[in-house]
């Protein structure tokens, strides 16, 4: 499990369609092989280990799904260890587990900020809430607005420096991963004819009655 907060952009050392090898530094403080790592958000396992690089395995699976496949030699790619029991969870639950890949189709300057739109598969969108959270190549970050086909992340300046959002052009693919609760909560009602009422809530521990 993940927070959706970048602890450093790796260097993608060398690709192809059955592993990745990946140059870093900070990730590699304490690692060792089979831990979980998050890499634009996907969660791979490491493989193996140098001084300044470690591998993953990616499955054919992860290739149709996510932007991975399309990394080359010198590609940027954003890094997160596994969240740690007992550590500050300041982003949201990112399981590393990539829905589908979007595509950027604005980028527009805000003062120090950029506003990016991102067009996501229609599967998505039911998950999609304004305020509410997603995952993009790993980052943790806030729905600022959607419509029916699209919606909008404010990107500020730390993000852009130190995540690969700040070098995403229009036409850009970006992994997504919804709030996990979301989907949970739609599955629920998929499952369901009755109306989501406070007493179905309260059945699958969603809510409690007397409370606020």
């Amino acid at each position: 499990m993940f927070t959706g907060i970048v602890e450093e952009i790796g260097i993608v050392k060398e690709a192809n369609p059955h592993c990745l090898v990946i140059g870093a530094k900070r990730v590699l403080e304490g690692m060792r092989i089979s831990d979980s790592i998050a890499v634009n958000g996907v969660c791979l396992t490491v493989t193996s280990l140098s001084s300044n690089a470690f591998n993953v395995d990616v499955m054919p699976e992860t290739l149709r799904h996510t932007n991975l496949g399309g990394l080359h030699y010198g590609d940027q790619v954003n890094l997160e260890r596994a969240l740690v029991v007992g550590g500050r969870l300041g982003g949201h639950l990112v399981l590393g587990h990539v829905d589908d890949t979007g595509e950027a189709i604005s980028i527009t300057p805000e003062e120090a900020a950029r506003i990016m739109r991102i067009s996501p598969p229609a599967k998505l969108m039911p998950y999609i809430a304004s305020r509410g959270f997603i995952a993009v190549d790993g980052v943790s970050l806030t729905i600022a607005g959607l419509d029916d086909l699209s919606f909008t992340i404010s990107l500020v300046a730390y993000t852009l420096e130190h995540t690969t959002l700040g070098n995403k052009r229009p036409g850009d693919k970006v992994n997504l991963e919804a709030d996990i609760i979301a989907k949970y909560v739609e599955r629920l009602k998929e499952q369901s004819s009755q109306n989501l009422t406070l007493d179905f809530l309260e059945e699958y521990g969603f809510a409690r009655k007397g409370l606020p």
